[in-house]
């Protein structure tokens, strides 16, 4: 039981980080590609600058969520 309950564990916390990595696509290379494109603003916004960094914290919870999954296996 203990090598599927490891298993299981690391599942979760790759799944975590690959939802981290998607929330880093989603909040950082998304606005920057967008912006580099020939955009008529010359800045950056209030709001997308507030929305880059909501993005950047939950993709860093997410990996230290799965961080602190791993903690949980069983030697």
């Amino acid at each position: 039981m203990t090598l599927v309950h490891n298993e299981r564990t690391k599942l979760l916390a790759n799944s975590l980080d690959r939802l981290s990595t998607a929330c880093v696509a989603a909040g950082f290379i998304a606005p920057a590609v967008s912006l580099s494109s020939g955009s008529l603003s010359l800045g950056i916004s209030l709001s997308t600058a507030i929305s880059t960094m909501a993005w950047l914290l939950g993709a860093l919870i997410l990996h230290l969520s799965a961080r602190r999954a791993l903690g949980g296996l069983i030697t």
